[in-house]
């Protein structure tokens, strides 16, 4: 069981109404979630509330959350533990209403004690998200409660700005966490400590000394039952305004004055004010072949399946450095990558054939899965007579260092951050109402889509928006086997 460092979880009981509850992501996710953090002692008391269209009652939510944990859960689930977490689970049918849920909720408090605080997860599709914010409202559930919204977060800047003003009619904006699982992932707060705690490497993060930057993070799955989901938002609304431009925001932002949600935000959304717009000529998107005929989709469906684009951020730091950004379904491998490619010196000394500048420039790579991994590559000499020159790397893998047990699951840790009400890993409304406006020209004006073959790397014309670059995936560095002889 990990450490709980001290302080670290909310100081009072939770009352969680968990809103699509009997879903795919409240299965796969939240539900083994939560009951990691209240079996580890995250939370000083938890009872959760689903709500669902499915007509169940409490015992039909306990055994459908015994069997998500049995399924998804990603560590042992004792009986004990299991025993005291179905206990603080109960169930509303969303027809029974307003007065049920609000008696549920009335119930869960006194377990607690009458100190508690309200978390409430909208676990629904977009176009239901308001119905579930007024019945909060009607419900009278809005003091002493933070809200966690699932993206996509409004579909373009009018449809952001109309949603953000619904919301904040009901619940100020400290009280409103827009969720970005990317961002809850252990490498990507990596990237903070990287950049701001090491006199290394801050000093070399600017245009100066960095060639060009890739966020890359194809996938080998499909649409996985969400054709009707995908074929109203495709790619870019799904995966790169809600999660490579936030890792793009990390990557980029310049120092905050405090290790603070709000100086960590406000420098996030200076980067989102200095992005260019999006040119859709910078632009490729892709669809595999087969997606049409897919159930659900349209046969002469426009939706992207896969989407690059080069972007850039017109400020001191980062004038003249593009930044490559690229994900799409049914690729070659899934990884989640951000690649930093370094300027190459500006002469070579080394004599011609010696190797120097065969394997590209220098690079500095993190592995945004969960178990993170960090990779430094450089030139070296090879051993033995002559001058010649291999790539050499230096590497970190969580793995080694034992503590890999101590690693929260990005939801898990998400989910915990707003009930301590910390905003860092969260986006505002400002900063998602300006990522919409830096994307309106594409998504007025889209490229068509070009097919590319299942288990492929998207559409050849993908080269030429990269050029005279290479995209790095696959991973071109074997990663050290601790356990093997010698390493």
């Amino acid at each position: 069981m990990p450490r709980i460092p001290k302080d670290f979880g909310p100081k009072h009981p939770q009352v969680v109404v968990l809103i699509g509850a009997t879903g795919d992501l409240s299965r796969r996710k939240l539900l083994p979630g939560l009951f990691h953090l209240a079996s580890a002692g995250f939370i000083p008391g938890c009872r959760i509330i689903g709500v669902s269209l499915d007509e169940l009652d409490a015992d039909g939510f306990r055994k459908l959350a015994h069997q998500a944990l049995d399924q998804f859960a990603t560590r042992n689930v004792k009986d004990g533990g299991w025993t005291e977490f179905a206990d603080g689970l109960d169930y509303v049918p969303l027809k029974s209403g307003v007065p049920a849920l609000k008696a549920a909720v009335t119930k869960a408090e006194k377990a607690l004690g009458g100190s508690s605080r309200h978390i409430h997860y909208l676990s629904v599709p977009p176009n239901a998200a308001l119905s579930a914010v007024r019945l909060l409202a009607e419900a009278e559930l809005v003091e002493r409660a933070s809200i966690i919204m699932e993206k996509p977060f409004g579909t373009d800047l009018a449809s952001a700005v109309s949603l953000n003003a619904k919301l904040h009619e009901v619940f100020a904006e400290d009280q409103i966490f827009r969720i970005d699982h990317f961002l809850g992932k252990e490498p990507a707060q990596n990237i903070l400590a990287f950049r701001f705690a090491n006199g290394l490497f801050e000093p070399i993060w600017n245009r100066n000394f960095i060639d060009h930057v890739q966020i890359d993070v194809p996938e080998t799955l499909g649409l996985d039952r969400r054709a009707a989901y995908y074929e109203q938002i495709g790619a870019y609304r799904d995966m790169v305004v809600t999660h490579l431009f936030q890792i793009l925001g990390f990557m980029a932002m310049e120092p905050p004055t405090a290790l603070e949600p709000a100086s960590i935000s406000e420098e996030k959304n200076k980067v989102f004010r200095s992005m260019v717009p999006i040119d859709p000529r910078d632009v490729v998107r892709g669809q595999y072949a087969g997606y049409r005929d897919e159930d659900g989709v349209d046969p002469e469906s426009d939706t992207e399946t896969f989407i690059a684009l080069k972007c850039a951020i017109d400020n001191w730091r980062w004038a003249g450095v593009p930044f490559f950004l690229r994900t799409g379904k049914k690729m070659a491998d899934g990884q989640r990558i951000i690649s930093i490619a370094f300027r190459e010196p500006p002469k070579s000394m080394f004599p011609t054939g010696s190797g120097v500048g065969a394997q590209g420039p220098d690079h500095l790579t993190f592995d945004l899965a969960d178990a993170s991994k960090v990779s430094l590559s450089f030139y070296g000499k090879r051993p033995g007579p002559g001058m010649r020159l291999d790539k050499q790397s230096l590497q970190f893998a969580m793995h080694e260092t034992g503590l890999l047990g101590e690693v929260l699951e990005a939801y898990e840790r998400l989910i915990l951050d707003a009930m301590r009400g910390d905003h860092t890993l969260f986006t505002t409304a400002e900063g998602i109402e300006r990522l919409w406006q830096a994307s309106e020209r594409l998504l007025e004006a889209p490229p068509p889509v070009r097919l590319y073959a299942q288990g492929s790397w998207g559409p050849k014309s993908v080269h030429q928006l990269v050029a005279p670059h290479a995209w790095r995936l696959p991973f071109e560095r074997e990663w050290r086997d601790p356990n093997r002889s010698g390493a």
